[in-house]
């Protein structure tokens, strides 16, 4: 949807929500969603203004999985009452009046995701302050982990186990550069020999890294805080180990290229564990086969965008370094399976 056509729809829309008449301004697309999200302001009669984060679903696609914008809403309604920090869904739905498509919005938050690249605001803080960030980040995993899972039934049914290895078989097929993917059937195979038999199930977020932990910018006075875990377009029921697995392997330095453009890091993946295992009050099982299910999946997800660039698809150029780790992730994962 084009901004000045959202813009026009908002009006009608926030006349309705507010009961009364206001003016939307400053309507612009968000970055990250390929020009689905977007952010807006409201100014009412008696001079508030309020900004806001609107979601809807990609466009020319069915509003399924992914896509299904309301299955954020239900997550997100399930973490109420809980201290996990999340952005608190003021407005949703399915009717089609305001913007033709299902749709939410939540307050917009001031301050960033975390960007640990050079130069990037992270990067300059010691080692104390990023200890205590990966302290909320996990406490905030294991509050996430804990949440009853009959409180989002519109999630569905859990994810069995060998499902969350198969399912990646097609995308597999349709990988760029398959050469650095020849160990993927033995890496395979061996996920699913050693399938976990009691690993915890419950609401999972599906992209728990760094790119989706949202914190308030650090000031002489206060440290960063973690205001959201955000962008829950992933999310399910499921192992929830499997989140634990993803941000490890996204800071685990044995899984990724030496020799290209440096990786930024995150707390190494001994420490995120523990970090978790204090939060969650047990060390939990089988977390080296979730580490490696995630560096399995995340080499196929890299193929697969890889083909999809080349092919003009999707254009994204950073594709043609990230396809430098595909083998390494490999490796990685069958030497994390033992």
């Amino acid at each position: 949807m084009r901004v000045e056509e959202l813009a026009d729809r908002l009006i009608p829309f926030c006349r309705a929500k507010y009961g009364s008449d206001v003016r939307v301004f400053d309507v612009h697309t968000m970055p990250g969603h390929a020009g689905f999200s977007y952010g807006f302001s409201v100014a009412t009669a008696t001079g508030a203004t309020e900004s806001w984060f609107i979601r809807l679903p990609p466009p020319n696609v069915n509003w399924r999985g992914t896509a299904d914008v309301l299955r954020q809403v239900a997550a997100l309604n399930a973490l109420e009452g809980t201290d996990v920090p999340h952005c608190r869904v003021r407005w949703s739905g399915d009717d089609l009046e305001w913007f033709g498509c299902p749709y939410f919005v939540v307050p917009k938050l001031d301050g960033d995701v975390l960007r640990l690249g050079r130069g990037e605001w992270a990067s300059a803080l010691d080692e104390e302050v990023l200890l205590d960030m990966g302290r909320q980040v996990m406490t905030a995993l294991a509050g996430i982990h804990k949440v009853d899972s009959s409180r989002a039934p519109y999630l569905g049914d859990p994810v069995p186990f060998n499902e969350d290895v198969e399912r990646w078989d097609r995308f597999y097929e349709r990988a760029a550069d398959p050469e650095c993917l020849t160990r993927v059937p033995d890496c395979r195979r061996r996920l699913l020999e050693t399938l976990p038999s009691d690993a915890p199930v419950g609401i999972f977020h599906g992209d728990f890294q760094t790119s989706n932990l949202f914190f308030s910018m650090p000031t002489a006075e206060r440290p960063p805080e973690l205001l959201a875990v955000i962008d829950w377009e992933l999310t399910g029921i499921g192992a929830t180990l499997n989140d634990v697995g993803w941000i490890c392997t996204f800071s685990d330095r044995d899984a990724w290229a030496k020799a290209t453009v440096e990786r930024p890091m995150f707390l190494d993946p001994d420490t995120l564990m523990a970090l978790y295992a204090e939060a969650h009050g047990e060390v939990l099982p089988d977390q080296n086969w979730f580490r490696a299910l995630a560096a399995y999946k995340f080499a196929i997800i890299t193929g697969f965008n890889l083909s999809l660039h080349r092919r003009g698809k999707r254009v994204d150029p950073s594709w043609e370094v990230t396809k430098n780790s595909m083998t390494p992730l490999i490796d990685q994962a069958l030497d994390l399976l033992g």
